[in-house]
């Protein structure tokens, strides 16, 4: 008898022949990657063109460590921007991958390299004489090492509160890992204690925060949302 571990196993063999066509359909600006969240450390099972610069083993970014923290509660996340650390803009769309139980396991992502037809548009813009500023892109961070991933996550906490650790109150402190929690972080093995060293406290001490935080509701503000929370207007995702 078939198990949901078959099923999965299945659906995600059935797809990697797949993105090798929407990869050839699109051109060599465009990325199509399998994700298995049962492996979130090396998630990245089958990749077709390159664009983030992953291969087979390659760790999830940002986004996809999101999406696993929401589980089978997750959407898909459709046409947002991203900018890579080597600058490039990047399109994407973001697809989860259920079994027939509605268990969120994976995801097929595709990723367009859009920098030229960017940088194309601000020029006919400019010649046209109705040129806007360029919109802010969030960076993220795309690695074949989960590590970097991890990193960067809590590199850019620390940035949004212009504070270093020893500057945060335990609110703040407890803040921090719920939001790295919320993120997916500490679903990656051994994160508690590569977020530990990146903050330079004892592994302890996380793991003692990382349950605090869990067992303490959020603190809200007077607009009703969480300290060091981002603002996205009309509804955008982050």
């Amino acid at each position: 008898m078939a198990t949901a571990t078959d099923e999965q196993d299945a659906i995600i063999a059935a797809l990697t022949p797949v993105i090798d066509g929407i990869a050839a359909t699109f051109g060599s600006f465009c990325e199509v990657v399998v994700h298995d969240f049962r492996r979130p450390e090396e998630s990245v099972v089958a990749i077709a063109g390159s664009v983030t610069g992953r291969a087979v083993g390659g760790a999830m970014s940002e986004i996809g460590m999101g999406i696993l923290a929401r589980g089978d509660e997750a959407s898909d996340e459709l046409n947002y921007l991203t900018r890579t650390r080597t600058g490039k803009i990047v399109k994407s769309s973001t697809m989860v991958l259920r079994d027939s139980s509605g268990t969120v396991f994976g995801a097929l992502c595709v990723n367009l390299d859009i920098t030229a037809v960017n940088q194309a548009h601000a020029l006919i813009g400019e010649l046209a004489g109705v040129a806007a500023g360029p919109a802010a892109v969030p960076t993220t961070t795309f690695g074949n090492d989960i590590g970097s991933v991890v990193d960067a996550i809590v590199d850019s906490h620390q940035l949004r509160q212009n504070k270093t650790w020893s500057e945060l109150d335990r609110a703040g402190r407890l803040e921090l890992f719920r939001s790295l929690d919320e993120r997916g972080v500490f679903a990656v093995r051994r994160a508690v204690e590569q977020v530990a060293t990146r903050l330079g406290i004892s592994r302890a001490s996380a793991y003692n925060y990382l349950s605090d935080a869990r067992a303490t509701p959020p603190v809200s503000t007077t607009d009703g949302t969480a300290p060091g929370a981002t603002h996205h207007p009309d509804g955008a995702k982050p």
